[in-house]
Order: C-alpha cells, then structure tokens, then sequence
C-alpha cells in the first residue's frame, strides 16, 4: 500500500487528537490558508496542518517578545524536535501533538523536512535583522521562509501520474512560494517597520526614494511610494505566472487547494495596487465572501484549465 493511501481505519486515537490540535491551531491562526486546505481529502488536509502547526511554532518564536539568546536556543529546540521527527524517533504517545501529527504525516506522504529547517533558517535571519540589497538577496530569504514550505506541501499533493512537466513541480512550488511571500511584505510593509524590520530591497527604495522606511500612514515625503509598490506588483505577478503552472500538475482537490491560497493573494496583490497608501495604514485583507468565491473558483478548476491553455499557446508560439 502506497503512502498516501493508507486507511484512516489504522490512525490510533493518539494521532488523531494530535491532527485534532493542529487543526485547531490552523483554523485559528491562518485564515488564508485555512481556505485553502478545507477543499483536500481529509488525510491531505491533517498532513497540510501538521505542517502549518510546526512552521506557526517557528514564526512564533521569532515574532515574540523574548529575548534574541532565548529564540535562538527555541529555535535550535525546535530544529532538535525536527531531527526526531525526521529519524523517526516521535512516538504517539509523545507528550507534543504537533511532533506526534508532524511524523505521522511524514510517514504517509513524502515529505521534504529539509524545507522545514529551511523555515527556521529564514526566522533566524530575521532574528540576525538582516536587510536585503538587492531582489536577489531578499529571494533567498523567501525562498527559506516560503519557497520551501511550498516545496514541502508538494510532498503532501504530489503530482498527477503522467503530467508533462512534472519533474519541474518543486520549482513552480518554490515560486510561487516566493509570490506569497512578496505579496505578503508589500501588505505588511508598516507593521514590518514598526518592529524595526525592513525587507524590501534597499535598491528598490532607493530608486523611489523610499530609503527613509515606513514609519507613519503617509510616505515618505518627497517619494514615489505608488511607484515602489506597483513596481513590486509586477514583479509578483510575475512570480505568480511562473508559479501557477503547477496547477495542472496536481490532482482536482490539490489543484483546489493551490488556486484558492494563490488566489487570495493574487487578489489581495490587486486590492495593494489599486491603492498602494493603504498598506501604511493597516493591514488589507479580504471579506469572507471574496475568499469563499475564489474558493469554488478554484475547486471548479478554472485556473487550472486557464494556465494549461496559456502554457499550450506558449508552447505552440515557440514551435512556430
């Protein structure tokens, strides 16, 4: 019997109450991403949990208030838990549900744990405070704290059997990881300053002369702040182009799952670029309705249906 198709009949009690936790944890704590997972088979959906349990437990370490020495003794706990998980030294009686859940899921499906160390390589950057000079320095720290979680729920999802192009999936995941995750600094430029963190590239602001950060609800005076943002607005569009073409490469409800956390994004992307000051003044987010529709939108598969075709035309126009 395949991994991803083992019986729910053969999940003890403990692993259940474990999956239980990371549900709620999930539900409470990622909205957006919560929407996504609810259109996977239940056993997908447990597994996506587990993962977004234990990466939540990163985040928080570095988000919290203790002191720099403290998160990175956590954060080299949390690495040690992850190393048990990986040698399969997590047993079900294990008094942490999300190491109970985080192994079971790795046991069923294949995993890439590694991506996992790459997350808490991300949070001890910000943990470093580094800044970014250029795009491509700032890329290598997206790909730790998001390319590689999409690499590691591509082990959940897998790839449709036969599906041309499949050998490419991890690197559409890791893009559109980094889509996610540029969306996400643009939405969260002032509440990032107001921690003292600033991730968009130094480069960048300069050229808008946006070097003085992002300190009040107005820009900096002088900039062209509308500018910096719909520069950054095409970049992750593009990032989402590239990105989406892992959608026909998963089965229905995986490809579901995908296009509505994308989604979401992709629409948030357009909220930040009909009115770039609004990210100055709080954080933008969607109502209920818009996600429950980009839900069903993905569940029908259209965006699926839509990138095939642009990548057939693509192929075709080269061809000729």
């Amino acid at each position: 019997m395949s991994k991803a198709v083992e019986s729910d009949q053969h999940v003890s009690a403990p692993v259940l109450a474990a999956y239980g936790y990371c549900e709620t944890v999930t539900g409470q704590q990622a909205r957006n991403f919560a929407y996504g997972i609810r259109l996977l088979p239940t056993a997908k959906r447990r597994a996506m949990s587990a993962v977004y349990a234990f990466s939540r437990r990163v985040d928080d370490i570095g988000d919290g208030t203790l002191p720099p020495d403290v998160k990175a003794e956590r954060l080299d706990d949390t690495r040690a838990l992850l190393a048990r998980v990986r040698a399969g030294e997590v047993e079900e009686d294990d008094t942490d549900p999300v190491a109970v859940a985080l192994a079971h899921a790795a046991r069923r499906f294949p995993i890439p744990l590694g991506g996992l160390d790459e997350l808490i390589d991300g949070v001890l950057m910000d943990l470093r405070g580094e800044t970014y000079e250029t795009w491509d320095d700032l890329k290598v720290y997206c790909r730790c704290v998001a390319g590689a979680i999409g690499r590691v729920s591509l082990g959940v999802f897998g790839t449709e059997p036969g599906a041309r192009g499949a050998e490419r999936a991890a690197e559409y995941a890791d893009t559109l990881g980094l889509a996610l995750q540029l969306t996400n600094i643009l939405r969260d430029v002032r509440e990032d300053a107001a921690d003292g963190r600033t991730y968009l590239p130094a480069d960048d602001l300069a050229k808008f002369g946006c070097s003085a950060g992002f300190d009040s609800a107005v820009p900096p005076a002088g900039s062209d702040f509308a500018g910096l943002v719909h520069f950054e607005v095409r970049r992750a569009r593009a990032l989402f182009a590239e990105g989406y073409r892992l959608l026909p490469l998963l089965d229905r409800r995986s490809g579901a799952c995908v296009a509505a956390m994308a989604g979401i994004y992709r629409r948030l992307l357009d909220r930040i670029e009909r009115e770039p000051e609004a990210v100055l003044r709080g954080r933008v987010s969607l109502p209920g309705h818009e996600k429950a529709y980009v839900a069903v939108r993905g569940l029908s598969g259209l965006d699926a249906r839509t990138v095939s075709r642009a990548s057939s035309r693509a192929a075709l126009r080269r061809r000729v």
